[in-house]
């Protein structure tokens, strides 16, 4: 397939590093021009310049802002006003004991991780409705169906997401716009590495603590696995472009297999 997306802009919130920079430097790639976000001026700006080297020739800009709040998310509506595609992939995660998440915690996951997303799809799907055409896509979890024990305030924040993309889907309906979910399954990250870490100890090498924590807390795994951030940025790539046309209201998977489900 031929994957063309010259002319079209793209936003990836919370794309200095991680999932959301491989998403940025495919969409990239493809010919779109990419606003990298972050919550300050210089992490954004030390990341435009490490896509520019993964993505030679790419047209990236600068859209700082911590869209978790208000203020954060006007900076970047003026950094940029309007946008094709819209990929929500800021969020949190972290373990911790149920009975330990406080009131603040959980509306923190729930500011991060659900309404920074619906405010941005607030600011931007208008105009992709009058344009006729758009993308916007919500990175969710497996966690979403599957709710980890030991991260029940994440698990419940993507299930969440999930409700959310749907419902926009159908306020976009017949629009051009399409609205989905990508269910991510465990995947390599800095921030991933320290979770596993925190979970098998410290004391043992990477490649033995992956290992291990594939065995102890993600046995479902069909790959056995971590998914590695591109392979998470393939999909979204295929999504955002015109090929995807008829895939609206969904929640694809990028798994691995976890999710034990021939339904997501």
């Amino acid at each position: 397939m031929l994957i063309d997306l010259t002319g079209k802009s793209a936003l990836v919130t919370g794309s200095t590093n991680g999932i959301g920079a491989a998403i940025a430097a495919g969409l990239a790639r493809a010919g779109a021009r990419v606003a990298v976000n972050g919550r300050t001026r210089e992490s954004v700006g030390e990341a435009v310049a490490q896509l520019s080297v993964r993505a030679p020739g790419a047209a990236f800009m600068a859209a700082p802002g911590d869209i978790s709040t208000e203020e954060g998310a006007r900076q970047v509506l003026q950094a940029l006003p309007r946008t094709d595609i819209l990929v929500n992939n800021l969020g949190v995660f972290g373990a911790r004991t149920a009975l330990e998440i406080d009131d603040d915690e959980w509306r923190r996951y729930f500011e991060v991780n659900v309404l920074a997303a619906i405010r941005m799809i607030r600011s931007y799907l208008p105009g992709m409705e009058e344009r006729g055409w758009g993308r916007i896509l919500n990175i969710a979890s497996d966690s979403a169906l599957v709710i980890p024990a030991e991260m029940i305030h994440y698990g419940v924040s993507k299930t969440g997401l999930l409700a959310v993309s749907r419902g926009f889907a159908k306020d976009a309906a017949g629009t051009g716009v399409t609205v989905n979910s990508v269910i991510a399954g465990p995947t390599h990250t800095g921030g991933v590495e320290d979770l596993i870490h925190e979970l098998v100890g410290t004391e043992l090498p990477w490649d033995e603590a992956q290992r291990e924590f594939m065995r102890s807390y993600r046995p479902q795994s069909l790959i056995q696995r971590l998914i590695e951030p591109d392979e998470i940025a393939n999909m979204i790539v295929y999504l955002s472009s015109p090929l995807a046309s008829a895939t609206t209201g969904g929640a694809i998977r990028v798994d691995g297999g976890y999710v034990d489900s021939i339904l997501p």
